[in-house]
């Protein structure tokens, strides 16, 4: 090999290592928020707020926070460089909170354009909307409960895996947002009692705005619907038809779903949608607090439970029709089974959803009654 070839192949592989370490950055001079939050004050304007780690141990405080107002999230990042020690990194974070005083105004989620703008932001953020003060969420720290945006994240995380809320990342309300035949719907969280509490599903409209919240149990059944439950979730029913001994709720039975399957068929006549529902759960036993013999009557509680899920099935899609909405994502199948009457709806889906018949029927089989009888 002559000199000459071998200086340029030295100079080729310095040059590759110079490169590699020309955006290094050392993790004390970083700062690197987890939580991003969105929020507007009394005078309606716009604050960001951030919460990072402190990599340090002369500190006491683990996290620090940011804040400031802005017209943009990218407008912000002049405001959050001049707060902080080092460079911010918006790359990682955990959750998105917004704020519900947000929700009352069209157009908020073009406040989160840089998010999906940037290539080299992440878009699995568990989006969350916080009903209540987004700084009086940032600045709870009880001192009995990890870092907020490990608890969040795991709260959402955890309680969607049992489907008693759901877990939307930033890439998924953006798809729920740009495509007509759905409508957003996030976690929500609340402080109670000087705690972060999850309430449930916040339901959003096509263009932003808040309708309504669903709790634990009626989360379930939208999972159900849209077939999203997967096998493990509870659900409990007070049965009118036992006796109640009060101050307990002695006829209430409790049990865990195994298999589930949903069927959906959809139809267009009379200028309406038409849509069956066949929901079938295999299902086993965590309670019972009234006196039945199962073994030999299980046709009977099975019976009195398909009454149940139906009834509350009936309430939360009249919920929807009400609100002018559609979580389930409805127009998917319209869309896709009777594209021409959809095309000439879409842009007032909500509003032809909310006259549209919907029939659902149950059928439940215990599996399991427990060791005891």
């Amino acid at each position: 090999m002559s000199p000459i070839v071998a200086r340029i192949g030295l100079m080729m592989i310095l040059s590759l290592f110079l490169s590699s370490c020309s955006d290094q950055l050392n993790l004390e001079n970083a700062n690197i928020p987890l939580v991003l939050g969105m929020d507007l004050d009394k005078n309606e304007k716009f604050h960001f707020y951030l919460t990072a780690p402190v990599f340090s141990n002369n500190i006491k405080k683990k996290s620090y926070e940011l804040t400031g107002t802005a017209k943009t999230l990218r407008q912000s990042k002049a405001a959050q460089d001049a707060q902080s020690s080092g460079a911010t990194q918006g790359r990682n974070y955990q959750v998105i909170l917004i704020g519900k005083r947000m929700l009352n105004y069209e157009g908020w989620f073009k406040m989160l354009e840089v998010i999906y703008r940037d290539a080299r932001n992440t878009v699995t953020d568990r989006v969350i909307v916080v009903d209540g003060s987004v700084p009086e969420m940032l600045y709870l720290n009880p001192p009995d409960q990890p870092m907020l945006p490990i608890l969040l994240r795991g709260m959402v995380d955890s309680t969607s895996s049992h489907s008693e809320t759901v877990s939307t990342t930033a890439h998924e309300l953006h798809r729920q947002f740009t495509d007509l035949g759905i409508t957003p719907y996030v976690s929500q969280v609340k402080i109670i009692g000087g705690k972060v509490r999850l309430q449930g599903t916040a339901l959003i409209s096509q263009t932003g705005l808040y309708k309504g919240t669903l709790d634990a149990q009626e989360t379930v059944l939208l999972r159900i619907l849209q077939k999203n439950a997967e096998p493990g979730f509870s659900l409990s029913y007070q049965l009118p038809q036992e006796p109640e001994i009060s101050p307990f709720a002695t006829n209430m039975v409790s049990f865990t779903a195994g298999k589930v399957k949903t069927k959906i068929k959809t139809g267009f006549q009379n200028n309406r949608f038409k849509y069956d529902f066949k929901v079938s759960l295999v299902v086993g036993l965590s309670e019972h607090l009234f006196p039945f013999d199962v073994y030999h009557d299980s046709k009977q509680l099975e019976k009195m439970i398909e009454e149940q899920l139906t009834a509350q099935f009936n309430a939360l899609i009249a919920k929807i029709q009400k609100l002018k909405i559609d979580p389930i994502g409805l127009g998917v199948y319209a869309r896709a089974y009777e594209y021409q009457a959809f095309k000439k709806t879409e842009n007032e889906w909500g509003e032809v959803l909310s006259q549209a018949d919907i029939h659902i029927s149950t059928k439940v089989k215990i599996s399991a009654m427990g060791p005891i009888k």
